[in-house]
């Protein structure tokens, strides 16, 4: 049944994504998520990065702090509203986005690799059809 293969190479695409990303020294799979919503949109308040990422708040909140340890964003007072923060990718965040981006595609690559090009451009276009038919209408 397609839900079943799809089940499985579901799992099989968290592993090896887990792997890699753990090559790259990376905690959460979920940071890259921030990191890439960051860098494409820049500075936000942490509930908009959330938002963004499709992330819970604790989760979010958990994230960047930890992202902020490691000196990869930086948050501040967000000078419209004390009460919030706002989160922005640093250089160093923008160098770690970028290895990240290696190491996934070479996920992808490992992933897809019994597939031709135009086989690999097929699937994406007929998941993105599944995807958005079953996402919620915001």
């Amino acid at each position: 049944m397609p839900s079943w293969l799809i089940n499985q190479l579901s799992l099989h695409a968290h592993r090896v994504v887990a792997e890699r990303l753990r090559g790259a020294h990376v905690a959460h799979r979920y940071h890259y998520s921030l990191l890439a919503a960051l860098a494409e949109s820049g500075p936000t308040s942490q509930a908009d990065l959330g938002r963004r990422s499709g992330l819970d708040r604790s989760d979010v909140t958990a994230a960047v702090n930890d992202l902020a340890q490691q000196g990869v964003v930086e948050r501040t007072a967000d000078p419209a509203d004390r009460r919030r923060n706002v989160v922005s990718i640093t250089r160093v965040g923008l160098e770690h986005l970028d290895a990240m981006e290696t190491m996934l595609r070479a996920a992808q690559d490992e992933l897809l690799a019994p597939l031709s090009e135009a086989e690999r451009a097929e699937l994406t276009r007929m998941l993105t059809v599944l995807v958005e038919h079953h996402s919620p209408v915001e």
